[in-house]
């Protein structure tokens, strides 16, 4: 029988684990962390002050944009902190807060590129009458709804997970209070609880996913049908980002969160949750921004006004 003290603060192990790279972790996430708000950011300024980026497509994207950013917000500066400190104590309500926040942030992206798929449907099914289906208070009701639904679920979770007693070992072999390295600490986790927070992750992950597939095996029935060539490739080309961003969001959060657990491979999860907390929003704008022309205009516009506002300054001393 394990002790039974009850528990208060905990140890975030991290990246305790690889000492000599502590140093090269510091200076690659931060520069992730700066590139991520910056390229995010843009991508939110562009889309507000261009009037033709003002679609339904643009506002899921600016929604998917801001809320990536929350969360790299939410993990990465205490992440950063961590690597330069002896000290990487964190509450129990601390973790519970960071918990919460960051599932809900991310059940909200995966809900998001699902209204995202629901709106390229629409567009290529109905495209005479999409402004009239998706108006703007459909997407804002979506957008709501995306929010809601992950804050719920989120909070779901972190109910199940902290509503249990913590005894023996303090230390998290992680680098932020992730679901499976904190339950394994409490004393009483039973299979009931574990069942509850795999169906919670999984209505998240797989609920979203499936209804992605249906609106793209909709999409390519509704493509394939198209005389012309070149609509079937500008069809397909309106998707590509989008299926690319999910192909990535997927692909990592899966292997984090739907697979079987257990301490031998939390060395492994971490490293995989480090790909998926900075990679997966960091390629995410750039996708956006590569494969997409007006997108990438108004970028330019964006950086545009910035170097006019930079050197507005320098013209007004050299008068």
């Amino acid at each position: 029988m394990r002790n039974q003290t009850a528990v208060t603060t905990f140890l975030l192990w991290g990246f305790s684990s690889f000492p000599d790279l502590k140093g090269l972790l510091f200076v690659v996430i931060f520069f992730s962390h700066m590139t991520i708000l910056l390229a995010n950011g843009s991508i939110m300024v562009a889309i507000k002050l261009s009037r033709s980026l003002h679609t339904p497509m643009y506002f899921f994207l600016c929604g998917l944009s801001l809320s990536e950013t929350c969360a790299t917000v939410v993990i990465l500066p205490r992440m950063l902190v961590d690597l330069v400190s002896e000290s990487n104590i964190i509450s129990l309500p601390e973790c519970a807060t960071q918990m919460f926040f960051f599932f809900a942030l991310a059940a909200n992206n995966c809900f998001i590129m699902a209204a995202m798929s629901y709106d390229r449907y629409t567009a290529i099914h109905n495209p005479l009458n999409y402004h009239m289906l998706i108006t703007g208070k459909i997407c804002c009701q979506l957008m709501t709804a995306s929010f809601v639904a992950g804050f719920l679920i989120s909070l779901g979770i972190v109910l199940t997970a902290f509503s249990l007693p913590f005894c023996g070992s303090k230390i998290i072999h992680h680098f932020f209070c992730d679901i499976s390295p904190v339950v394994l600490l409490a004393c009483d986790y039973t299979f009931f609880h574990e069942m509850v927070i795999f169906v919670l992750s999984a209505l998240v992950l797989m609920g979203s996913f499936i209804l992605i597939m249906v609106s793209y095996i909709f999409i390519v029935s509704v493509v394939v049908k198209m005389p012309s060539a070149k609509g079937r490739s500008k069809a397909f080309s309106t998707c590509s980002s989008h299926l690319t961003v999910v192909s990535i969001h997927y692909g990592f959060a899966c292997s984090v969160y739907l697979k079987p657990k257990n301490s031998a491979s939390f060395r492994e999860d971490m490293l995989m949750a480090v790909t998926y907390t900075v990679l997966t929003p960091l390629l995410n704008p750039i996708v956006y921004s590569l494969r997409n022309r007006e997108m990438q205009t108004a970028l330019r516009k964006v950086i545009s006004r910035a170097n006019s506002l930079i050197s507005l300054p320098q013209r007004i001393n050299s008068k």
